[in-house]
This record gives structure tokens, sequence and C-alpha cells, in this order.
């Protein structure tokens, strides 16, 4: 019976994206996580120049899709979905928060002799 064998026929590849689709959904994905992107992680991740991520940066800003803030400490673009930025900064501060807090209690308490 192995000349009976099925036809892939039905699966249909789909056309692959382009890297600007690529780099919002990434962005979107993150946001949907609680996360920022930020934008000196896409020429690394998505292995183009810096320029062409800026410019790909510059279109999805401009559209509308995307919103920005900096990092309050190293003034770094920061990228998440449009309506988003108040969200995850909370979530942010939640985060720092909590890891501050687990951090004092797993300190030793030193006694003193």
């Amino acid at each position: 019976m192995l000349s009976e064998r099925r036809s892939f026929r039905r699966f249909k590849k789909e056309p692959s994206l382009t890297t600007e689709q690529k780099i919002e959904q990434f962005i979107i994905r993150n946001s949907k996580n609680g996360y920022f992107t930020k934008v000196s992680t896409i020429p690394y991740k998505f292995e183009i120049s810096e320029d062409v991520a800026w410019s790909i940066v510059g279109e999805l800003l401009s559209s509308g899709s995307l919103e920005s803030t900096h990092d309050e400490f190293s003034g770094e673009m920061k990228l998440c979905e449009a309506g988003k930025i108040y969200l995850i900064m909370d979530l942010e501060k939640r985060r720092k928060r909590e890891k501050h807090s687990n951090v004092k209690k797993k300190k030793p308490i030193s006694k003193k002799k």
C-alpha cells in the first residue's frame, strides 16, 4: 500500500511576511505580554542595519499602530502597541516593586555579637 501516498496539495504555502510586518508583530506580541520593545534590539534581532530599523520604526509610528516613549534613565526609545503605554508602565513599576521586595526578604539578617 505504499503506492497510495496522500497528496499534500491541500497545503498552501502562505506568503512570507515582510521584515516590517515581522517587526510590527514582534512589538505587538511584546506589548500583549506587558513589555516594551527597545529600538536598539530590532537591528540585532532581525539582522538589519540600524538605519533600516529606524526607517521601519518611523513608518510604523506614523501609521498609528505603535506608540513610543523614552526610558527614563537611558533615554532610549521604547515601542508598544497603540494605547498601551500606561498599562505597560504600570506593569513595569509593579515588577520592579516585587523584585525589590523579594530581594529584601531574601537578605539574611545578621546578628550582632
